[in-house]
């Protein structure tokens, strides 16, 4: 199952990105070819945050399905039922996958009664 190996990867870059504040939303992209079963990734997840600072944090999962462009009509499709990758609109072989492949936190949201956002983007130090 390597959705704990995923989940033990997000609570390190939401760790770090939180400075130490207390977190209560992380929100995920999973594009559908990356083979990851939303609901194996939650259970991941509350395995790994349990007894951490992250611990009662939602993970929230925004589901991307698969997208192709052709590269000889230029329409955008989604991929067949078969999961074939021909374009749909004229056959051509020769389509990209423009959607389906993410893998990336895409917010977090902090619970920090001090500080309500911050204009410049930047976070603040981490408190000890």
């Amino acid at each position: 199952m390597h959705e704990l190996s995923l989940s033990r990867e997000v609570a390190a870059i939401v760790g770090h990105a939180s400075a130490g504040r207390p977190v209560a939303v992380v929100e995920l992209r999973v594009g559908h070819l990356r083979q990851v079963v939303p609901d194996a990734l939650q259970h991941a997840w509350r395995f790994t945050v349990k007894g951490t600072p992250l611990a009662g944090a939602r993970l929230l999962i925004e589901e991307v399905p698969v997208r192709l462009t052709c590269l000889d009509c230029h329409q955008d499709s989604l991929p067949g039922h078969q999961l074939g990758f021909d374009c749909r609109h004229c056959q051509s072989p020769h389509t990209r996958i423009t959607a389906g492949e993410e893998f990336m936190v895409v917010a977090i949201e902090v619970d920090d009664p001090d500080q309500k956002g911050v204009p410049d983007g930047t976070l603040p130090p981490a408190r000890r």
